[in-house]
């Protein structure tokens, strides 16, 4: 079998290199070769012989290739590159609990950006039913009478948010900040005195029910900036 002469131009590791050198050229070599999810990559003694290391190292090294999704083994075909889940590691370790403060902040920060930009896709996606949905939620905000209550129904709404911009990666990214949402609503509902945002739910609702998506920046703007002063 003739050896793939672009995997002798990766440069040769020393035997004590430490794998994820290793991991960087395989990565480096998966680009440069243009290889593709199903496509299938060099085995464990080609990578080694051409990187000048043990197996061993080779296999530490795809071993965390493989934990991130971008690798997989295949009956008759060896490893083959995959299509990776970019939002698995992050479901893995964005808890509120495991996060400093300045991370949480940063993080929040984060999802305000994304939802003051997301005016143009909830008018190009919204339905009637959403708008039902969100008017529900204005009306049971309304009646609240407790924290809890409202804390809820702030989450529900944000939520109700990412729903109707009908993009699947911003509502998965959504589920994986949330935690860090509700650590801050929650947190922000057992203080004595806070900030009210110059725009509520209700404005929101009504900017949505209408025909003019530019004026949702700015309020969505006025809604969320407030809650950073409890960060």
């Amino acid at each position: 079998m003739k050896m793939d002469q672009e995997l002798f131009k990766l440069k040769p590791i020393a035997s004590l290199t430490m794998a994820d050198q290793v991991e960087t050229q395989l990565r480096d070599y998966i680009i440069k070769r243009s290889i593709r999810p199903g496509d299938a990559i060099p085995k464990e003694m080609e990578i080694a012989e051409a990187l000048g290391v043990s197996r061993n190292v080779v296999r530490e090294a795809l071993s965390r290739l493989r934990m991130l999704g971008m690798i997989e083994s295949r009956k008759k075909r060896g490893m083959i590159l995959t299509q990776p889940d970019v939002m698995k590691g992050l479901e893995r370790i964005l808890h509120p609990n495991m996060l400093d403060m300045n991370v949480r902040k940063e993080l929040f920060e984060l999802r305000i950006v994304l939802e003051i930009g997301l005016g143009d896709l909830l008018f190009r996606r919204k339905t009637p039913e959403h708008l039902q949905q969100l008017d529900a939620i204005v009306e049971r905000e309304r009646r609240a009478s407790t924290a809890i209550e409202r804390v809820r129904c702030e989450v529900d709404f944000h939520s109700t948010l990412y729903e109707m911009a009908g993009n699947e990666t911003l509502k998965r990214f959504q589920t994986i900040l949330m935690p860090v949402f509700e650590y801050v609503v929650e947190y922000e509902s057992k203080l004595e005195h806070t900030s009210v945002g110059s725009v509520t739910h209700a404005d929101l609702v009504k900017i949505l029910h209408g025909n003019k998506p530019e004026e949702f920046p700015n309020a969505m703007r006025q809604h969320l900036l407030p809650h950073l002063e409890h960060l």
